[in-house]
């Protein structure tokens, strides 16, 4: 059963609470004890857990999704992650050999029943341990977001988004804060990364929403787009701008809401310059032929069927049940919010993503992804599942 928390978006955990943890973005480390996965018998699953009812209408997604770790899974990279893992009975080989079974199950069975049926016959449910030991996982959402751009610097295109230099390994620590990376007010006005510029935005708040999610689809006025997606940051410290406008007395914290947020700045344009550099945190871009933003298994996420854990305790790649509310739209375009089951793939993470209480579902892009994604504020169960020996 899931409830309302207090939690945040992606977009509204970087703009209000949290850290920042765009796509890409790695976790530190974590201590691993007590175990962040245990095995549970199957008598005490609820009777709807595994009935992810998604699948008629998305099976080819979901089988993408699974062949993309599938493919993650014979690189050298996978078996370094899967060295040390410390969870008993979930290795790499396994995890495999249970993507390998469940994407049979996938194809050959006729209804969500029927694979519920199946997966509870012959899979083990390994349940994360939450927040609070007791398997309470806090869900948000993730996107990709769609914005106008430019090649070059114009009248109306004045706010950039840069490149990671190639001196970066070699800069000294602490770098230099966001206000001498992208200049006072944006535009990058005697930046010492001028050349490096990726693209020109015309909104400058658009820009630091493109940090915020790490990538983003961008549409040139000649008809033309490409993606770009997180590469790298400094390693100066983050500072939320929704907390910066409560402590100043512009919100109160019941009012702090990513719209809330953007109302303020649209409505005063001047502040951007007072509280954007007040987060010396910044990102780095670069452009990424997938058609989907990549994760940082560098395969690219799947809409509805990725997930972002904290990779130090969660298994890479490995096949996922999140048990919680995910927003869609029905046939009037009216937005719900049922609770449901729902089959993932653990391929992404981020700096924000700590703990064995964490899940970021990756929504897909555009506007109506960053619908829904602004709608997810719930907490839930997350398994994984390996199969049976």
């Amino acid at each position: 059963m899931t409830c309302r928390v207090h939690t945040a978006t992606r977009a509204i955990a970087i703009l209000l609470a949290l850290a920042p943890m765009p796509i890409g973005a790695t976790s530190s480390p974590l201590a691993a004890e007590p175990l962040p996965l245990q095995p549970v018998a199957n008598q005490r699953l609820t009777d709807d857990l595994g009935r992810d009812d998604r699948i008629p209408s998305d099976r080819a997604a979901l089988l993408l999704a699974i062949d993309r770790s599938l493919g993650y899974l014979d690189t050298p990279a996978s078996v370094a992650a899967y060295q040390d893992y410390p969870v008993p009975g979930i290795t790499r080989a396994r995890v495999r050999r249970s993507l390998v079974r469940f994407r049979q199950l996938v194809q050959q069975t006729s209804s969500p029943e029927e694979l519920q049926a199946a997966v509870r016959r012959e899979f083990v449910f390994y349940r994360a341990a939450g927040s609070d030991g007791q398997g309470t996982v806090a869900f948000t959402g993730y996107y990709e977001p769609v914005f106008a751009a430019s090649r070059t610097r114009t009248a109306d295109y004045r706010y950039p988004l840069y490149r990671r230099p190639a001196d970066f390994e070699q800069w000294q620590s602490p770098h230099p804060a966001r206000a001498d990376l992208e200049g006072r007010h944006g535009t990058g006005a005697g930046s010492p990364l001028a050349g490096s510029e990726l693209a020109w935005l015309r909104d400058r708040l658009e820009a630091f929403l493109v940090h915020v999610q790490g990538s983003a689809t961008l549409r040139f006025p000649d008809g033309s787009s490409t993606s770009i997606t997180y590469h790298g940051k400094t390693d100066r410290p983050y500072a939320s701008i929704g907390k910066e406008l409560v402590a100043d007395g512009h919100l109160t914290r019941d009012e702090l809401s990513l719209p809330a947020v953007l109302a303020h700045f649209r409505s005063r344009p001047a502040d951007l310059s007072r509280y954007l550099p007040r987060n010396e945190s910044f990102v780095f871009f670069q452009e990424a032929p997938a058609a989907s933003p990549l994760g940082t298994l560098s395969v690219p996420v799947t809409a509805d069927r990725s997930i972002a854990t904290d990779k130090s305790l969660m298994p890479p790649g490995a096949l996922a049940l999140i048990h919680t509310q995910i927003p869609d739209f029905d046939a009037t375009g009216a937005l719900m919010t049922p609770t449901v089951s729902r089959y993932v793939l653990d391929q992404d993470t981020g700096s924000a993503i700590r703990g064995a209480g964490r899940v970021d579902i990756f929504l897909g892009r555009g506007t109506a992804a960053g619908a829904r994604a602004g709608e997810i504020d719930w907490t839930g169960e997350l398994y994984y599942l390996i199969v049976s020996e």
